[in-house]
């Protein structure tokens, strides 16, 4: 849609009550036992698995993907009566050097591949550069682009800059997903946040997602609650879907619970689907498993009992 800044400069955020609301979210909403397990099992469906490091190998890569292919032992998932449902993770995030090898490992899955790109994760090489990189994750196979924004243009409240680069990289990415990185514990304020959200809706993201997972604060439930305000806004305004996606820190089942919350009571349960919310991580599976084996033993197993890549 066109860029509406008059729609851009009206929105406030009041910062305490965003924290206030976001500090009742583990005490208006507690998971026990079976339903517990059920939304832990929903949780590992929204998984963007992801391995992002500098020492990434091809054999890591074809690790990460066997697990997203089997996220959960099948013992746990029998002892659940879960074993004939399909429980797999929503992606595989890569680099764009390892797109090929993901997609490779993926074959038959249906699981897509999602690639990391713009210059991740400063988002400071040449504008050609991160727009011909789009491009090749696309010819390699990949089915959606994470990329990054600028966060300079929002810094300088430059919302046509931002409107024009996010529409490009769009356009780029062709039919495949974009999600646009804010980078949201760089760009100073909530406000700045809610903009950021909103502009790059205008310009045409499927997803907005709150960080690359390498700033110094990441995934925080205010932010996420000030995101998922501005994609009911445009909703309600639009009657257009955009998905949100959680990443950087989110590393325990406790805290995918009270985002899983966050989501339902902000969004509605539509949102609780892999084409409207992911998680970005990697450890968070780990995690997860652990606690699903306690709610089949009773007890946690040792942590080489969940091999990670």
């Amino acid at each position: 849609m066109p860029l509406q800044l008059d729609w851009v400069t009206e929105i406030r955020v009041n910062r305490s009550a965003v924290e206030r609301r976001a500090d009742t979210l583990r005490a208006r909403r507690s998971f026990k036992k079976d339903w517990q397990a059920a939304w832990l099992l929903r949780a590992i469906t929204l998984i963007d698995l992801t391995t992002l490091s500098g020492d990434d190998t091809q054999g890591r890569v074809r690790r990460l993907s066997a697990k997203a292919r089997r996220p959960v032992r099948t013992e746990l998932l029998e002892a659940m009566g879960a074993d004939q449902l399909p429980i797999k993770v929503a992606a595989v995030c890569v680099y764009h050097a390892f797109v090929e090898t993901a997609v490779d490992a993926l074959q038959g899955s249906g699981i897509p591949v999602a690639a990391v790109s713009t210059g991740f994760p400063a988002g400071l090489s040449p504008f050609e550069q991160r727009i011909a990189e789009i491009r090749a994750s696309v010819a390699a196979g990949a089915e959606e682009i994470d990329v990054v924004i600028s966060r300079s243009h929002v810094l300088t409240e430059n919302w046509e800059a931002l409107y024009q680069e996010v529409r490009t990289m769009r356009q780029a990415c062709g039919d495949v997903h974009i999600k646009t990185i804010l980078a949201t514990g760089e760009l100073g304020t909530l406000r700045n946040v809610a903009r950021a959200s909103l502009v790059c809706m205008m310009a045409g993201a499927d997803f907005i997602k709150t960080s690359t997972g390498k700033e110094s604060v990441n995934a925080t439930l205010p932010v996420g609650l000030v995101m998922a305000r501005a994609i009911r806004d445009y909703r309600e305004r639009t009657g257009q879907f955009v998905g949100l996606k959680a990443a950087g820190g989110i590393r325990t089942a406790r805290e995918a619970l009270d985002w899983l919350a966050l989501v339902k009571d902000e969004l509605g349960d539509r949102w609780l689907r892999s084409d409207l919310f992911r998680f970005g991580a990697s450890a968070l599976l780990l995690d997860i498993e652990r606690q699903l084996e306690h709610f089949v033993t009773g007890r946690y197993s040792a942590a080489h009992r969940h091999p990670s890549a």
